[in-house]
């Protein structure tokens, strides 16, 4: 099985690299796939997301790409578009605007009830987790929880996007502190969430980036959300959310090993033609 990858971010955004320097990464490592996915913009300052001034600009440098290296590597375009209710355009405009391939629907800021400061989940600081906790869910895990299931289960059934990003990732930064994955009520969410995925028919990403870079023990989604994904037939993809060339196909022998002990043996590419199905091996 040649190397592919779906979830891409360049110097467009807050990748390391210009996108070049991916693509010949890619060829290094026998890819046959590259999909370049910038954080769509978002209408606040910040320090992670494609800049409104700079779509054109990237749809171009990667459509050049595409035609550049055809035939030795097919490139495609996409973004990961940010689902913040009452904050972010449709998914709809920015695939129309930049003539998208596919897009990835993910949730990073979460609107907490009552509070108008966003939760920032992600990035590099444990630190932005806890206080986000603390300060505007008072301590209450569960409510944090249900807040990123509730706007994820929002993302899939008003914007059903192609992709779904690391679909758990409200566990990356917690690491089992002030609740468990195993927990009942956590997977009874996980599990609702996965219900309308499949209702909506979207690819689960199976993300390695929470393992190499070593802010999670586990893929997102572990494997017994990924149980349940077999049960439920539910299409899944590798990714590992590179922001630099030596991150593409970081972890891709624990994702494959994993889909196979989950009994998953076919996954989701992008082609000329749209999604197809290999065998995992």
């Amino acid at each position: 099985m040649k190397w592919f990858n779906h979830h891409t971010h360049s110097t467009f955004c807050d990748g390391s690299n210009p996108p070049v320097d991916y693509v010949k990464t890619a060829l290094e490592q026998d890819f046959s796939v590259l999909g370049f996915s910038s954080h769509a913009p978002l209408p606040f300052e910040n320090t992670f997301a494609l800049r409104d001034d700079k779509v054109d600009e990237y749809r171009q440098t990667i459509r050049s790409l595409s035609y550049e290296y055809a035939g030795r590597l097919e490139i495609y375009l996409s973004m990961e578009i940010d689902y913040i209710p009452g904050v972010i355009e449709d998914f709809g405009y920015w695939i129309k605007r930049a003539n998208l391939d596919y897009v990835i629907g993910g949730v990073h800021l979460l609107v907490p009830p009552d509070n108008e400061r966003l939760w920032f989940i992600d990035g590099p600081k444990r630190e932005t987790f806890d206080e986000g906790l603390m300060n505007l869910f008072g301590g209450d895990a569960r409510l944090a929880v249900q807040t990123y299931f509730d706007q994820m289960n929002r993302m899939i059934t008003e914007q059903a996007p192609d992709v779904i990003a690391h679909f758990d990732k409200i566990k990356m930064h917690n690491q089992e502190r002030f609740f468990s994955v195993n927990d009942k009520w956590y997977l009874d969410m996980l599990f609702e969430s996965l219900d309308l995925a499949k209702e909506k028919g979207c690819i689960l990403e199976v993300n390695t980036r929470g393992i190499y870079k070593g802010r999670s023990n586990e893929l997102f989604p572990n494997l017994t959300a990924l149980k349940r994904v077999k049960e439920l037939g539910i299409p899944v993809t590798i990714s590992s959310d590179a922001h630099a060339p030596e991150d593409l196909s970081k972890e891709y022998p624990l994702a494959i090993k994993t889909l196979l002990e989950a009994g998953i043996a076919e996954c989701m590419v992008f082609s000329y033609k749209g999604w197809k199905t290999i065998q995992v091996q």
